[in-house]
């Protein structure tokens, strides 16, 4: 029986190694380029527009909207998390400073994607009766025109984030804990 499990351990992670080492990252980079090229290098044209706007002051101050700035920061907080601050640590811990200089680089490119992805999102929202739904789920259904992918994207996100996102980010806060206190005194 161990045989067997380390022997499916051992395929896990060669799987794990080549899907990160290789797929994801040229995947990545790969769109991140071509959406660069294809919006004519938009993130870095549109970036003293995009600090106009979060600066700018909303036209009405009722309670139901919100300004570019809160906006921007309820984005922010969505998107950065445990694995983005314990990511940056280990990067220039194995990689060097070095590292960082690679991490804008990918970051830049990401602009482009994370671009597109926000307007796919607009593109393909619906309105009910008492607001809009979107995201990816209806734009790989719509989009796509394939309801079944978009289903199973919904149910595995719902998952991954109910229970492998929150599972990371523990372990990754309980080994920094025991790595600061572990030479201490009890």
């Amino acid at each position: 029986m161990e045989a067997v499990q380390s022997m499916l351990q051992g395929s896990v992670d060669y799987m794990n190694n080549i899907l990160w080492t290789y797929v994801l990252i040229v995947a990545l980079v790969g769109a991140g380029i071509y959406f660069t090229v294809r919006t004519r290098f938009m993130q870095f044209r549109y970036l003293k527009e995009m600090f106009r706007v979060v600066a700018e002051k909303p036209e009405t101050t009722d309670s139901k909207s919100i300004s570019s700035m809160k906006s921007f920061f309820i984005g922010a907080a969505t998107r950065i998390g445990t694995g983005n601050l314990a990511g940056v640590t280990v990067a220039v811990t194995v990689g060097g400073p070095g590292a960082v200089f690679w991490m804008w680089i990918v970051a830049l490119l990401g602009g482009a994607t994370a671009m597109i992805e926000s307007t796919l999102a607009q593109v393909y929202k619906v309105k009910d009766d008492v607001a809009y739904r979107g995201g990816p789920a209806y734009y790989i259904e719509k989009g796509l025109n394939n309801r079944a992918l978009g289903i199973v994207f919904a149910v595995l996100i719902a998952v991954t984030f109910g229970l492998i996102f929150n599972s990371v980010q523990s372990n990754t806060i309980a080994a920094a804990f025991d790595n600061a206190f572990a030479s201490m005194p009890s």
